[in-house]
C-alpha cells in the first residue's frame, strides 16, 4: 500500500477522547449520556421525541419553514392525523398559494413587460410596438432590408431516358407541366379501369403501365 499519497495526507481523524473511544466502555457510555435528548413536544408527554414534524403552516411563510417539532411514536401519529398545512386560510388564499407554487413562489412577468419603452421584448429598433410585424430574414416572404432582387429559378431539368418513356406512356411530351401530368394520369386511370371496360384484360394491362409510369416520374423527382 502506498502511504505517502496526497489522499492519506488529507484525512483528518478526531482524537480518541473527542470521539469517546478513550477510557473503555464506561467512558463511552458517559459520553453518550451527555448528548442532547429531545423530549416529545406534546403537552404533558415526557417520552423521547424521535420523530420530526413541521412546525409551520402556509400562512407563516418562509421564515418558519425550517422549524420542526419532535414527537414520540404515539403522538406523531395523532399529529399527522390532525395536521393542516393551510390552517387559517380561506379558499381564495389557498388557490393563490397553489398557483404561486407552480413557479416556486418566485415573481414572474408577462412577455415584454420589462422591455424598454416603445420596443418589443428582444427586438431591435425596427421592431417598435406601433409598427406591424417585420420579417427581418424573409422567413415569411417579406422583403429583407438591403437584399437584392432574387434571381429567377432555372426551369425544370430535361427528362432522362426512362422519364421520357414514362411521359410517352402517359401520352405527353417533355414540356408537360406537373399539373398536366397529374391530370393526364387521373384521366387514363378512369379510362382504363376494369370497371369501365367490362373486365377487359387488355385495359387492365394498360392501367398497370400507366400506374408504373406515373410512379416512376414521381419517385425520380420529375413531378
Amino acid at each position: 500500500m502506498k502511504l505517502n499519497s496526497t489522499y492519506f495526507d488529507s484525512i483528518r481523524i478526531a482524537p480518541r477522547k473527542q470521539r469517546g473511544l478513550e477510557g473503555g466502555p464506561a467512558a463511552r457510555a458517559d459520553v453518550k449520556s451527555k448528548t442532547t435528548v429531545r423530549r416529545c413536544d406534546w403537552a404533558g408527554c415526557g417520552a423521547v421525541g424521535l420523530h420530526r414534524a413541521p412546525a409551520t403552516t402556509a400562512r407563516q411563510g418562509e421564515d418558519a419553514r425550517n422549524q420542526y417539532r419532535w414527537f414520540c411514536a404515539d403522538h406523531i401519529r395523532e399529529f399527522n392525523q390532525n395536521y393542516d398545512y393551510f390552517q387559517g386560510m380561506n379558499d381564495a388564499e389557498i388557490a393563490a398559494f397553489q398557483r404561486d407554487a407552480l413557479t416556486g413562489h418566485r415573481p414572474t412577468w408577462g412577455l415584454g413587460v420589462n422591455a424598454a419603452p416603445g420596443y418589443a421584448r428582444g427586438a431591435g429598433p425596427h421592431m417598435r410596438r406601433n409598427n406591424a410585424f417585420h420579417d427581418a430574414f424573409g422567413f415569411f416572404g417579406g422583403e429583407i432590408p438591403g437584399a437584392t432582387a432574387e434571381e429567377p429559378k432555372p426551369g425544370r431539368r430535361k427528362p432522362r431516358t426512362l422519364e421520357r418513356q414514362a411521359l410517352q406512356t402517359l401520352g405527353l411530351d417533355e414540356a408537360a407541366t406537373l399539373n398536366e401530368i397529374k391530370s393526364r394520369y387521373k384521366e387514363l386511370v378512369k379510362k382504363h379501369h376494369p370497371d369501365a371496360n367490362g373486365g377487359d384484360r387488355s385495359a387492365e394491362e394498360r392501367l398497370r403501365k400507366v400506374i408504373q409510369a406515373y410512379d416512376y416520374l414521381r419517385k425520380s423527382g420529375f413531378c
